[in-house]
């Protein structure tokens, strides 16, 4: 299972949303904080997700998850609905690069995503999400002043009614009553106001344009051969770790004893060998000698 994978099951199923995606990323300034030590490069793992609530009215959210090491669990460090995200910045409208930034009303980060097709895959489905989001937003304030307006439309032909003896409003009636309808009206209008929506800038034409279906799945094909190059290369430096002579893994001391052992008991050995042909071959020596000098005598 993938670590995207991982983290839609274990966060965002039993929260009730759907992922929509899921993006490994490193922070370009690391946060410091002065009385606290900072922590080595390889303590966490963070993942920018981008996830829908299946209940209605349908929310667009924004998750930071991290992953600590030594744990298989994944946490959630914050969370925005896509209406607290003022600005997402592609750093480099004419160039494909990992960077990019996300600015909230009470935050700001400078993230560097793992490739440049994991940052493309999160800004394009991203920025389609969000116009998917306002578009319905913009709709439901629309109809609801659609209906005010009818409401608004009724109360105003109420008073050329007449009462129940026939006559019609009186002169202080007409005078009175336009001025809380107006004042209601101008509070319908103003709470009607289009809400401010996320500003996309520095961001490459294919990111945001209408035709780019086939631009997602190059873009998911590239991160695929790109998480499949770095896996190739780690298995690779870590195979050329082991078989290197005169360095061991910090778990295999014994096996680097035994080891050594052996090949001393292997030379100690072949001493003992060689020392055993000498004594042959001095033996045989004196054998002749032996034989020469009783002959002579």
């Amino acid at each position: 299972m993938s670590l995207q994978a991982a983290v839609k099951k274990e966060v965002f199923i039993p929260r009730d949303e759907r992922m929509l995606v899921a993006v490994e990323v490193k922070r370009r300034k690391r946060k410091r904080v002065p009385f606290l030590p900072t922590g080595g490069t390889g303590d966490y793992v963070t993942f920018i997700c981008l996830s829908v609530t299946n209940k209605r009215p349908h929310q667009l959210l924004i998750t930071k998850v991290k992953r600590f090491g030594g744990s298989a669990s994944f946490t959630t460090r914050s969370q925005w609905n896509v209406e607290q995200l003022r600005q997402v910045n592609g750093i480099n409208p004419h160039k494909d690069s990992p960077e990019f930034d996300l600015v909230f009303d009470n935050a700001s980060d400078q993230w560097v995503a793992s490739s440049s097709a994991e940052k493309c895959i999160l800004i394009q489905i991203l920025y389609h999400a969000c116009q998917t989001y306002w578009e319905g937003k913009v709709g439901q304030l629309a109809k609801a002043a659609s209906l005010g307006k009818a409401a608004s439309g009724r109360g105003r032909s109420s008073p050329d009614t007449k009462d129940s003896h026939g006559a019609g409003p009186g002169p202080g009636d007409l005078q009175a009553e336009p001025r809380p309808r107006s004042r209601s009206l101008h509070v319908r209008r103003k709470s009607y106001a289009p809400p401010r929506q996320t500003e996309f800038i520095n961001c490459q034409p294919k990111l945001t344009g209408e035709a780019c279906t086939m631009n997602l799945v190059i873009f998911r094909c590239q991160a695929f051969f790109n998480r499949m190059k770095t896996r190739m290369a780690a298995n690779q430096g870590h195979s050329q770790f082991k078989g290197q002579p005169g360095q061991h893994r910090p778990g295999g001391i014994v096996g680097t004893a035994v080891k050594r052992a052996t090949v001393a008991l292997g030379e100690r050995g072949q001493r003992l060998s060689q020392a055993e042909d000498r004594t042959v071959e001095l033996m045989q020596k004196a054998q002749q000698f032996a034989d020469t000098a009783h002959k002579v005598a």
